[in-house]
């Protein structure tokens, strides 16, 4: 046996013999007598390790080069754009293709694109691509250099005309899902790099199998108004996008949302609220039996923030949920059922817990509470209770004040809780209402807990917040006492008692 056929023998591959041989010979030509017989079989057989992948998941990018089968799940549109120096636009079309192993999107260029186009490509065909792999938006994808259908090769993968939360895969494009309106965020703006203004919105959809948050752009971010939590509807031409490693659906210009007269059911699978542990992150539902007004605060950057808390109980406990950013807008109120998704547990005040409720979190509002339990008893009694006690000092029910969280705060990503009811903070309470009508220039003292170190510091009472000017050094969710000059909100401390 020859250095040739010893070199084929060791590979794993579907190149023929023949093919193999003819590519060692061109090598040796190539190298001009540098290289044997063996050492150019050695470089090819290598060239064919590196190409050569089981799957789509073994595509990486910083391949040279790669082939794999895979089945067309989607086809997407022909762009056009601008070559650098060149008069002739270049056309790109992007394809979707999958495998047992994964899904990676792969691009077709010029002559090939426009044929793509023209409809010479149909979803279901089968491909045999050559191409070179790099970092692209979604992840790894593919340049092609090279298609050919394979009407005999069988890939096993399914292609559906609607999907359901748990067939979100990333890379996925001409999504179509029917889902139940979770929660649903405003409008927000944005400046691109081209200087021009961006525009989105958020939405927040469940089915029985699970639920993902949708991204509408531009003129499509306007539907997440248009829809209100427990209404069903249809997401149409999404695409599938990663955050922070969770996956995402977007709607851009060629997708929509309608309102569907069927019902789509979802059914939150929550953590008792008795079994909450620190550094989970969790869904939770339950009554609420306090709900605090919405305060505000300013951030290290001179922005505004602002925060809202309440207490949801079900039959194995109660938590103080901090609701931050928009969601403290949601309309809360006492004897509402809610089912707050994806909330981090952290350490709160005086050995207790609290969730807190970021922009990844869902809040949704049941106005008609399950049958079970007797959380929605406990907040008619606490709705009473509030006529007197703690709110006759013009206090909290738990008087507790809270920190802003890694989403609201520069400084910290602990969040600082509430002392819990008690004469000393309804005292508290009291001598701050007195400190309000003391003018700006007098000496005066405020109470609260640090709820953002550093400069400035923060304190919040549970009824407001003052920006303290002091060149102590003050933890976060530490309770003091400062004595100063007041100046508006801030007062510029004294003395720190």
């Amino acid at each position: 046996m020859g250095a040739i056929e010893e070199v084929y023998e060791d590979l794993d591959t579907e190149v023929e013999f023949e093919e193999f041989e003819a590519a060692v010979e061109e090598k040796v030509e190539q190298m001009g007598g540098l290289a044997d017989e063996e050492t150019a079989a050695m470089l090819i057989a290598h060239e064919l390790r590196d190409e050569e992948v089981n799957g789509i998941a073994d595509v990486e990018p910083g391949m040279d080069e790669v082939k794999f089968l895979a089945k067309v799940v989607s086809v997407g549109e022909l762009r056009t754009f601008e070559r650098d120096g060149e008069d002739e636009d270049g056309r790109v079309v992007n394809v979707e293709v999958a495998d047992e192993t994964g899904r990676i999107r792969v691009s077709f260029w010029d002559e090939i694109a426009e044929s793509i186009a023209d409809g010479e490509l149909e979803v279901g065909q089968v491909l045999r691509i050559k191409g070179r792999p790099k970092d692209g938006y979604n992840g790894v994808e593919v340049n092609v250099d090279q298609a050919e259908p394979d009407p005999d090769a069988e890939v096993d993968v399914q292609i559906l005309d609607s999907y359901r939360v748990e067939d979100i895969s990333l890379g996925l494009s001409d999504v179509n899902l029917k889902g139940q309106v979770l929660d649903s965020g405003t409008v927000r703006t944005f400046s691109r790099d081209d200087g021009s203004e961006g525009r989105v919105s958020n939405l927040a959809l469940g089915d029985p199998t699970g639920r993902i948050r949708v991204t509408l752009w531009d003129d499509k971010a306007d539907l997440a108004e248009e829809f209100s939590a427990g209404e069903s509807v249809e997401v149409v031409d999404g695409y599938v996008r990663e955050r922070d490693g969770n996956l995402e659906l977007h709607v851009g210009s060629r997708g929509a949302i309608e309102r569907l007269d069927e019902t789509v059911q979802y059914v939150p699978e929550t953590t008792d609220i008795g079994s909450l542990e620190i550094g989970q992150t969790v869904d939770i539902a339950g009554g609420v039996v306090e709900a605090d007004p919405k305060r505000t605060f300013e951030r290290n950057d001179g922005s505004e923030g602002q925060v809202r808390n309440i207490r949801v109980k079900d039959d194995t406990g109660d938590v103080r949920v901090a609701l931050w950013g928009e969601k403290a807008d949601t309309e809360v109120e006492l004897a509402d059922h809610v089912v707050l998704a994806d909330v981090e547990i952290k350490d709160g005040w005086q050995e207790d817990i609290e969730a807190s409720a970021g922009w990844r979190s869902t809040v949704t509002v049941q106005k008609d509470a399950p049958a079970s339990g007797s959380s929605e008893d406990d907040a008619a009694s606490n709705a009473n209770a509030n006529a007197g006690g703690l709110s006759a000092f013009g206090g909290e029910s738990d008087g507790s004040p809270d920190a802003p969280d890694s989403s609201e705060s520069v400084d910290s990503s602990e969040s600082a809780g509430g002392s819990g009811s008690s004469a000393a903070s309804g005292a508290a309470t009291a001598a701050v209402g007195a400190e309000t009508e003391n003018a700006d220039g007098e000496t005066v003292e405020f109470t609260g807990t640090v709820v953002q170190a550093g400069d400035p510091v923060i304190l919040d009472d549970g009824t407001e917040t003052r920006s303290v000017d002091t060149g102590a050094k003050l933890r976060l969710g530490e309770t003091v006492t400062v004595r100063g000059t007041l100046s508006g909100d801030r007062i510029d401390v004294d003395e720190v008692l």
